[in-house]
């Protein structure tokens, strides 16, 4: 609508112009893709400037100057509305940006691509020598490496193994939910035209931190989000061998995983956090689980549009401009998560 306007005040200008005889004091353009009017007097307007006559009365005014008037007064009426037309739509426009738009709309502010960090904790796995001895007992088993990575290695419970029978196997180590959670977070990115990098273990510092966008991923397994989160207001606390998210308040709140009869993972809980300014200095958000399915649910629920928009439903008003905690939890089901819910927020 604007564009047309504006369209339309050029050519009105333009044909004003080619039909007025004698050169105008000021000719007025509007120049393409912008709706800024731009003034140009004439040299002899500009060099002689004086006092403002008295008007004359209306019957000593020449035809050709009423017409100019006129068609000025016009011009002037058609910038006016062409600006008022931009000031609704602009107004109008801005709260029609999408819940997932402006809780992501930070990573915008430098041009530094988002790091999307995953820890990798320590993984060790049986030598060479201790598949060999077993193949020995049972010719036929583990005779590949496509065997070896992909199935339990069967040893009586009571055999002993000295240290030297394990080793550290530097390729393993990555959460599956974490996995799931940068997935999702990937495919955003690309989907919002924000570019992003995948960082794995020691494939980034502190220092990356600081000059980039970021988001960690996992709770207990990185030691960057118990860094960034342990003084906030809901933290993941390890008490003994009990891991568990707790509010950092008086009364405060606590939220625990619960298993199955079978010992399985039938409940798990995460938190969001969004920090517009960090420890590092920079937008960073934690996705993070008391356990990967958790993680996961985590990592969807800043993915996508719906599960933000219920779990943002009772945020105040100007949240986008707040740091943010959001406490999720998730039904799993088969050692998949569920769809994330919220449970606690805090603001601040």
């Amino acid at each position: 609508m604007v564009r047309v306007q504006a369209g339309e005040v050029r050519r009105r200008l333009e044909s004003y112009y080619q039909a007025t005889p004698d050169e105008p004091p000021v000719r007025i353009e509007l120049p393409v893709g912008s709706y800024s009017p731009v003034f140009h007097w004439t040299s002899t307007a500009a060099a002689t400037p004086h006092p403002t006559p008295h008007p004359p009365a209306p019957e000593s005014v020449p035809a050709n100057h009423r017409v100019r008037n006129w068609a000025i007064a016009i011009v002037l009426s058609g910038l006016a509305i062409a600006a008022v037309i931009l000031f609704l739509t602009a107004n109008r426009a801005a709260p029609q940006r999408s819940i997932l738009e402006q809780f992501w709309n930070p990573v915008f502010a430098t041009q530094q691509p988002v790091l999307i960090c995953l820890a990798k904790p320590v993984a060790y796995r049986p030598s060479q020598d201790i598949y060999d001895r077993y193949a020995r007992k049972h010719p036929g088993t583990f005779e590949n490496e496509a065997e070896r990575a992909n199935t339990p290695l069967p040893l009586d419970p009571n055999q002993k193994l000295a240290w030297n029978d394990m080793y550290i196997y530097s390729d393993y180590g990555v959460s599956a939910g974490d996995v799931y959670a940068a997935v999702s977070l990937s495919a955003l990115m690309g989907k919002i035209g924000k570019p992003s990098q995948v960082r794995i273990g020691a494939n980034y510092s502190f220092e990356d931190l600081r000059n980039s966008p970021s988001v960690v991923v996992g709770a207990f397994n990185n030691k960057w989000t118990m860094q960034l989160t342990s003084t906030l207001h809901f933290a993941f606390i390890e008490d003994g061998d009990q891991y568990m998210i707790r509010e950092q308040a008086p009364g405060t709140r606590v939220w625990r995983t619960k298993l199955g009869a079978r010992g399985e993972t039938s409940e798990d809980f995460a938190i969001v956090s969004r920090l517009l300014d960090s420890k590092t200095g920079q937008f960073t958000i934690a996705t993070a689980g008391i356990g990967p399915n958790g993680t996961q649910a985590a990592g969807e629920f800043v993915s996508d549009r719906k599960y933000l928009e219920d779990g943002l439903r009772s945020a105040p008003a100007n949240w986008q401009a707040k740091n943010l905690e959001i406490v999720l939890q998730t039904t799993v089901t088969d050692s998949v998560a569920g769809p994330p819910h919220a449970v606690a927020a805090y603001y601040w």
